[in-house]
């Protein structure tokens, strides 16, 4: 039974990477509605946005739970992520969405703690995603989805609560990014300790 199921996802649906390539091909679609600010193209880029978001999940769960987890899907998952949030809140700079300052801050710790896990993959230690790490997805992923659809429904100013988020974002990306310098520290200070 099990080994149905495997082939199922594995030759059926493909590999969990193909959910992971869904996210870098709805870049590019994300990007065309948000050329065209209305109401219609804002609630259509923020489904294109959560459907997206969503294959995060269920890829990782996929690959782990019918053990096709690949170093592929490893590398290629992470990039996939940056690649549609950098996407999403560039376009919402060029919208005068969010400030473009607070955007740099939260695209400078990305690529700064990449560059970071790659270091402490390479010394063989854990460079997995922290807590923190996950929240400050989370609430990334949070503000973005209310941004997109920016108009006022129902008596909700969707780019208020957005804007919320955002700075919630803002301070957990900052804090998780702190805490990734502090594990990194951690790990050259034992290296250097070890080999005196």
């Amino acid at each position: 039974m099990a080994q149905g199921v495997k082939h199922f996802f594995s030759h059926i649906l493909g590999y969990p990477n193909s959910l992971t390539l869904f996210r870098v091909a709805a870049v590019p679609l994300l990007i065309i509605l948000l050329l065209f600010d209305n109401r219609v193209c804002g609630i259509l880029v923020a489904l294109v946005f959560v459907a997206a978001a969503i294959t995060d999940y269920f890829d990782g769960y996929i690959a782990r739970r019918y053990g096709l987890v690949s170093s592929l899907g490893k590398m290629l998952d992470p990039l996939a992520d940056k690649l549609l949030v950098s996407s999403a809140l560039i376009m919402l700079i060029s919208l005068g969405r969010v400030p473009a300052w607070a955007v740099c801050i939260i695209l400078g710790r990305e690529l700064a703690v990449t560059g970071l896990r790659t270091v402490i993959s390479e010394q063989g230690a854990d460079a997995s995603a922290s807590m923190l790490g996950k929240y400050k997805t989370g609430f990334q992923i949070a503000s973005i989805i209310p941004l997109l659809i920016h108009y006022s429904y129902f008596g909700l100013n969707f780019h208020a609560v957005g804007m919320v988020l955002f700075w919630l974002a803002l301070v957990i990306t900052l804090w998780s990014g702190i805490d990734y310098f502090v594990r990194f520290w951690r790990l050259v200070s034992e290296q250097e300790a070890g080999g005196k």
